[in-house]
Parts: structure tokens; sequence; C-alpha cells
């Protein structure tokens, strides 16, 4: 008789490290002086769509049900329509691949790779984990004033992707912020949900010396749908701890300084006293709409913005940007987009791309809240993961209205869409734990 013991049953790996790997790789610093463009975190993104393929050849099973396949599928006619009128075949082949990696390929892929609600809460913990790691430099940034210019100060908090993109670091903790409170929110054991509250509590600094209106629009707005989504009587009690951190932080820790007050109040002052960032969006948004106008259903072409600009921007609009600080050299950046998503589609695809895109986003937010609903109501587990999908997609449709793609931090753009794709296509109808291991 022999007495060897059964070897033990080896455990599969998730297949949503690889999509952890490409998060993790925006953490590397941004050459200075960039342009801003793909960088390795983009090129792990096609590997990633190319490792997508290749495990599900081997499966031999069918990618995406009808449903999936037609939301995340619905952009490629508008997108190939708008390349087709392109100013040149280049300008038409770079912006179409660079629209199908980021609202087709890329999501497409993560959906896939995301086997239950535990590869779920990986993915979204690694953002969490990013955020953290982009907030600590940007504090950093702020306390020795070795961050982006702002106000002739180098204090404006960038993390690693320098002052060519000062959007990237508010993006990254602002998701990483709305993950946390998903987690925090969720039906989980309690210790990870105490780690996620505290997380959640940690990101609003950096997220403040950012210095960015947008992220703290699109996250006041993602927090407080997230916090009602939960049930009220919650809502409540985390709105009260919510106050009393501002409180600490502001009263204790001097973080209410007379920049960020300022840049706080210049909210609502966008339409009475303008500064100069504010006036350049608009005439730029007037410019967007000019070449809606001009071309309604198919608008000017894919990157067809940059070409088009002057020819109907007022004379309000000056020549570019001004960055400096964070190991860059002062530099003069063009101003090549509207900075608002919705009006640079339907300025360069028109109507027919704007109702494609748009449209996608909007089925798969209606999705998600539909399985919210469901394991609300019937006190099922996986809340936490239909607030961290239905927050992603808030935050996202928010900021676009005055942001848009652009710089190394857009391939998280694309893995969001695949997060929140998942839970309102597969794990919010109730079929997110019984994929094959």
């Amino acid at each position: 008789m022999s007495l060897a013991l059964p070897a033990p049953r080896a455990r599969t790996l998730s297949p949503v490290l690889p999509v952890v790997a490409v998060v993790a790789l925006l953490a590397l610093p941004v050459s200075p002086g960039g342009e801003g463009g793909a960088g390795p975190a983009d090129a792990l993104s096609a590997l990633v769509v190319l490792f997508c393929v290749v495990r599900l050849l081997r499966q031999r099973r069918r990618p995406l049900s009808r449903t999936a396949a037609v939301v995340l599928g619905l952009p490629v006619a508008g997108l190939a329509l708008a390349a087709m009128g392109a100013s040149s075949p280049d300008a038409g082949i770079t912006g179409l691949g660079r629209y199908l990696q980021v609202f087709v390929l890329v999501p497409a892929a993560v959906l896939l790779l995301i086997r239950d609600r535990s590869d779920f809460r990986l993915l979204a913990w690694s953002f969490v984990g990013l955020a953290g790691w982009e907030g600590a430099v940007g504090v950093h940034q702020y306390v020795t004033g070795t961050g982006a210019s702002y106000r002739g100060e180098t204090i404006r908090a960038v993390g690693t992707f320098g002052p060519q993109d000062v959007m990237g670091m508010a993006t990254v903790v602002s998701f990483g912020l709305v993950c946390a409170v998903g987690l925090a929110l969720g039906r989980g054991p309690v210790r990870r949900r105490a780690v996620a509250a505290a997380c959640a509590l940690a990101l609003l600094l950096p997220l403040a010396l950012s210095f960015s209106r947008g992220a703290w629009i699109a996250t006041a707005v993602t927090c407080s749908a997230q916090l009602v989504l939960a049930g009220l009587r919650r809502a409540l009690r985390t709105g009260a701890a919510v106050v009393a951190a501002g409180v600490v932080l502001v009263g204790g820790f001097g973080v209410g300084t007379a920049m960020l007050q300022e840049r706080l109040s210049s909210i609502t002052q966008v339409t009475d006293a303008p500064d100069r960032s504010v006036t350049d969006r608009y005439t730029m948004w007037e410019a967007a709409l000019g070449m809606w106008r001009d071309r309604p259903l198919t608008g000017v072409g894919l990157k067809g913005f940059p070409e088009h600009r002057d020819t109907h921007a007022s004379l309000a609009l000056s020549a570019g940007s001004d960055t400096d600080g964070a190991g860059a050299g002062f530099r003069r950046q063009p101003l090549l987009s509207p900075h608002n998503m919705y009006l640079l589609v339907l300025g360069e695809q028109g109507l027919v791309g704007l109702l494609a895109l748009a449209g996608g986003w909007l089925a798969l937010l209606v999705c998600a809240l539909r399985g919210l609903v469901r394991v609300r109501g019937a006190r099922a587990p996986g809340l936490d993961c239909a607030l961290v999908a239905c927050g992603l997609l808030v935050w996202q449709l928010t900021d676009f209205l005055y942001a848009d793609i652009g710089g190394p931090s857009t391939v998280l753009t694309a893995v969001c869409l695949g997060l929140a794709g998942w839970w309102a296509l597969v794990g919010g109808a109730g079929r997110g734990e019984a994929l094959p291991r």
C-alpha cells in the first residue's frame, strides 16, 4: 500500500492579472517633455487583447452574448464612417485605432477575462492601489514644491504623469476613490470595508491638491450617487464621516490654502468672471459646434478638430496653455481638442458617431443600474461590485462634459469601461459566478 499523499490541486491563476499589470504600468513616470501619447500601458493593453483572443480560441466558446456584442460593437459603425471622412488616410487609421482600443477592444477583453466577482474586486483594488501611489507622489510634490506650475508656484500635484498631463493624476485618484467608496459601501467583511473607507478618506487630500475642478465635480456627483444607491441611512452616516474628515483636513492640517479656496470658489464663477482656461474651453466648444453645423451627420472626420479649429474659433482663443515644473521645463502646449468628449465626437463624427458612442455608454449604465437594483432588492452578494461599476460609469460620463481622451491615463478609461461592462452585461444579470475557471 502506497503512503504517498495525493498532490494538491494546482490553483489556476486569474486571467485578469494581465489587466492588473496594465494598471500597474501607469505608475511608471512619464518622460519629461513627452507628448503624452501612447505609452507602455497602451502597448501592454494590445497584448492583453491578443491574450484574450488566444484564450477564447483555446476554450472554443462563444465570446460575447448578443446583447454584449451589440452594446460594445455599436461605436464601430460610426467610427468607420468618420475614418473614411478624415482629411488623410494616416489620420483616419490612427484615429480609428485609438478609438477602437479605448472603447471597443480593451473593454471587451477586460469583460471576457473577468471570471467572477473575486476577479472584479481584484481589479478594483488595483485601481485603489494605483491611486494611493499617485496620490502619495502628488502630496509629496505639493509639500516640497516640486509639482507642476500653478499660479506661478510649482505646487500642483500631478503624480508621475508630469505637467503635460495635469489631469492624469486627478483621473487616477478619482477612479481609486470611487472604487474605494463602492467597496466600503458593500456587504463584504467588515475589515475589508474599513480598509476601503480609510483609503477613500486618504485619497481626498491628493484629489484636492490636483486643483482639478472637473475631477472635483465628477467625484462629488459620483460619490453622492453611490451613497444614495447604497441606501439613505448609510448615506447619512457616510456623509457625516466625510464632513468630519473635511473639517479635520481643513482645520487641523491646514489643507484649505488660499489657492485651494480660490480654485474651489471659481467653480461658481465660470460664467461671471471666467479665467483664461475657461475662456479657451468655451471658445473651443463653440468651434466644435461650428464643425458639427457644417457637417451634422458625419462630422469633419477623425483627428479633424485641430485642422478645422481656427476656421470656427473666435479671436478669444489663446495660442495655447503654459506647462512647467514637475521635472520638465517651460513649454507652450497647443490646444488640440475641445476638452469635452461629447462635443469632440459631435464635431469629428457627427450625430451618427455621437449616438453610437453615447448610446453604448447609456446602455451600459442602464444595465448596470438594473443589476444593482436586483442584488440590492434580493440582498444578494455583489452590491460592492454594483456600486463600483455604476460609480465608474457615472464618473466617466460626468467627466466627459469637460474632458476627453488623451494622454497615458486614457488606457485606464478603457479598463474602467470593461470593468463596468462585466457587471452590466454579465455579473449584474446573475451569470458572474458560473464561469469556468
